[in-house]
Parts: C-alpha cells; sequence; structure tokens
C-alpha cells in the first residue's frame, strides 16, 4: 500500500540539467501571476535562483528590475530571457526553466503539492509523487481545475500518448492530478467473499479434525 506522507518538493538547479521535453501536440501556455521561473545565469549567483512571476505578467530580477513576460509562452521563457538579459550582461549564458505547483493526489506512493516543470509529461509528473500504486487506475486519472477536468479520459489517455507536456495540456499553477483506485466489480467481491468464507470452512474442519 501507499504512504501517506504529505511533501512540497521544489525542484532545484538540478532540473535545468533534465531531459529534452517531448514533442506534444498542444500549444504552450502563457504566465499567470504565481508560476516560477528557475533561472541559472553563468559566473551570476545574485541571478540563479527560483523567481515568482508577478503582475504584468512579468519578472522582477534583483540588480535588472521587472522584465516583462506579456505575450511570452512558458516554452519561450529561455530565448526571451536570453534576448533581454543580453542587454545588460556581456558574453550573457543562462538556463531558464518554467515551473507550476500543482498536487498530485490519490494512488501515488507520496501524494502532495509539487513545484514541476511545464516541459515534463505526466508520467514523470507521478514519478515525483513517487509512482502509481498497484490499487491504481491510470487509465482513470484526470487532470483537475477546481472540480473540472480540463480534458475528458480518453483526450487526456490520447495526449499521455503521444508525449504531450504538462504546457501542451495547458496545466496552471493550482491544477491537481487525480489517479483513482481500482474499484473490484461485485462479481469479484463475491469470488473474494466465496473464497474466504470457504477457508474459514475449511479451518474449522481442520481444527475439529485435530481435536
Amino acid at each position: 500500500m501507499k504512504t501517506t506522507g504529505i511533501g512540497y518538493w521544489v525542484l532545484g538547479v538540478a532540473c535545468l540539467a533534465g531531459a529534452a521535453p517531448a514533442m506534444g501536440q498542444g500549444r504552450s501556455t502563457p504566465f499567470q501571476v504565481g508560476d516560477r521561473i528557475l533561472l541559472r545565469v553563468e559566473a551570476d549567483s545574485v541571478l540563479s535562483d527560483t523567481f515568482t512571476v508577478v503582475a504584468g505578467p512579468a519578472l522582477r530580477l534583483p540588480e535588472i528590475g521587472e522584465i516583462s513576460l506579456a505575450g511570452v509562452s512558458r516554452s519561450e521563457v529561455e530565448p526571451h530571457l536570453t534576448r533581454v538579459l543580453g542587454r545588460y550582461i556581456k558574453h550573457l549564458t543562462l538556463e531558464a526553466r518554467a515551473l507550476i505547483r500543482i498536487s498530485v493526489m490519490g494512488e501515488v506512493e507520496r501524494p502532495g503539492f509539487y513545484a514541476v516543470p511545464t516541459d515534463l509529461v505526466l508520467p514523470d509528473a507521478l514519478m515525483l509523487a513517487g509512482g502509481a500504486t498497484a490499487d491504481a487506475r491510470l487509465d482513470r486519472l484526470t487532470v483537475m481545475r477546481g472540480n473540472a477536468a480540463l480534458q475528458d479520459e480518453s483526450a487526456l489517455q490520447a495526449a499521455i500518448a503521444r508525449g504531450a507536456t504538462l504546457d501542451e495540456l495547458g496545466m496552471r499553477a493550482g491544477d491537481r492530478i487525480q489517479v483513482p483506485r481500482a474499484r473490484l466489480d461485485p462479481e469479484s467481491k463475491w469470488r473474494i467473499a466465496g473464497i474466504i468464507v470457504t477457508g474459514l470452512a475449511t479451518a474449522v474442519g481442520v481444527i475439529a479434525l485435530s481435536r
């Protein structure tokens, strides 16, 4: 069975060394207030940090000020920041990655809240939560925003099969990946009950014979 510890993991600079994003068929999502950007600027520790997107949307950086993200999709953040910061820093080398804070709930080993890269594919997001339990129904998982599913199950399964990223699925901060528990059909329940009853009867018979 799964463990139930609730954790909040923020991916550090090591995320920047992750695998290249899978190619999906969706469109990249614009930045929302509260999204995060993991930034690493070579030889500049002040600008190498995780920053939160503020109203505008914009990125507020120390010693630089606000950089507009209006009209910039999350998949375009690295080339956009390279162009803008190149006006201030000579011989600039940077890496940038958009993060969103989501929850992964239900039949996973470590349900909780996670700050994840938007170019992650959904199965990898589940692995951050320890992977699915033995009782999970992965073919019935949903992506929820409040009480509503972003896509129906068949559309979501098709998107997962083609390697769509969280960005291409349109996920935002606060969304939830819900992994449901498998349910036994009524016949299975009766079969299990029958096995238990038969086992008990056999055990009683053995005890009676041994006396």
